[in-house]
């Protein structure tokens, strides 16, 4: 098996990389969609969420309100240390189980959008960047996301900079130009990545 750190800015187009890497025989473990199990309603992590925030960041139906505890913990770095203590955690555990599913012939894809800010590139054999410029990230966000430019900034002066997510990859795709720049790159790591895998049985 080889484990693949998976990471990138928001707005880096980390999500389609994943997508290719899966229609090409990968395992995939997604940080973010397991973040948002760990918080559903009735799960410890939603109960630890609500004593620390309080009721606000619940929606009417007692769901988690990601958007609202978004603009409250973006903006404010001691609230998002504290949100990140208590999912981190409860994410980290769900992956390692996950992981220990896969067969021993396979590549295991971690995508985790918060691996460098968390120094969590020891725990894979291999890291890879989806590497794109601030302006294209910021372009992204504001065009396909709608979020306003002010929350966008926000969300991404949150995250490492470009180059300490550079300074931890073994591999880097560059994501700046068209969707049909990104499939001939990523397809290239996958070889390489097979290759490790079959030279670490």
């Amino acid at each position: 098996m080889l484990t693949v750190g998976l990471t990138g800015g928001i707005g880096a187009g980390k999500s389609e990389v994943s997508r290719l890497f899966v229609s090409y025989g990968a395992v995939l473990i997604d940080a973010d969609k397991i973040a948002r199990e760990v918080v559903e309603p009735g799960t410890p992590g939603l109960a630890a969420i609500v004593e620390a925030f309080g009721e606000g960041v619940l929606t009417p139906e007692g769901a988690l309100d990601r958007p609202k505890l978004g603009s409250r913990v973006f903006a404010d770095a001691e609230k998002l240390a504290t949100l990140n203590a208590i999912v981190h955690p409860l994410v980290g555990a769900r992956s390692a189980a996950l992981e220990r599913l896969a067969g021993p012939d396979d590549v295991v894809i971690h995508d985790v959008p918060l691996l460098t800010e968390n120094r969590l590139a020891a725990l894979y054999d291999l890291v890879v960047v989806v590497d794109a410029s601030a302006e294209t990230q910021l372009d992204r966000l504001v065009r396909f996301r709608g979020m306003a430019e002010s929350e966008a900034r926000n969300r991404m002066a949150a995250q490492a900079t470009r180059e300490q997510r550079r300074a931890v990859a073994d591999l880097v795709i560059d994501n700046d130009g068209p969707l049909e720049a990104l499939e001939p790159q990523v397809r290239k790591v996958w070889e390489q990545l097979r290759e490790r895998a079959a030279h670490s049985e």
